[in-house]
């Protein structure tokens, strides 16, 4: 049986936590050459910008849900697609959650279609995203 036999709508996606430390945030916008301060500039991010702390990156919390679906994928498919929106800003401090849910199965397309959050302590979703991934056909 093809591992895709075996998915139905509404099974979740394993969640993974992030506690995100000054580090961390400057090497991942370091490697982007992202040089946007107020995600290492803590006195410009609070007294220039006026956020509460030092700003986690999008594009770090969208790269937490591909990581997400290709952890879940494992061997098995490809991410074909993924699209994800920053609704809410997080922050230093905050404990993030990704993980996701199965939306609808095509087993004859060997296509899964997968809804994706980025959710903080609060439970709040501040990053929420969507994605295709695909199943090779394998021949017997």
């Amino acid at each position: 049986m093809a591992r895709i036999d075996q998915i139905h709508p509404g099974d979740a996606l394993p969640e993974r936590e992030f506690k995100v430390d000054n580090v961390e945030l400057f090497l991942y916008n370091a490697v982007l050459w992202n040089a946007h301060r107020i995600h290492f500039d803590y006195p410009y991010a609070t007294a220039v910008e006026g956020y509460p702390g030092l700003v986690i990156a999008g594009p770090q919390m969208g790269d937490w849900l591909s990581q997400c679906v290709t952890d879940w994928l494992g061997e098995d498919g490809d991410l074909e697609s993924l699209e994800y929106r920053n609704r809410k800003a997080a922050y230093i401090g905050d404990v993030l959650y990704s993980g996701g849910a199965v939306t609808a199965v095509d087993a004859a397309q060997g296509r899964v279609t997968l809804k994706l959050f980025i959710r903080n302590q609060k439970g709040e979703e501040i990053l929420p995203g969507d994605a295709t991934v695909c199943f090779p056909r394998r021949s017997v």
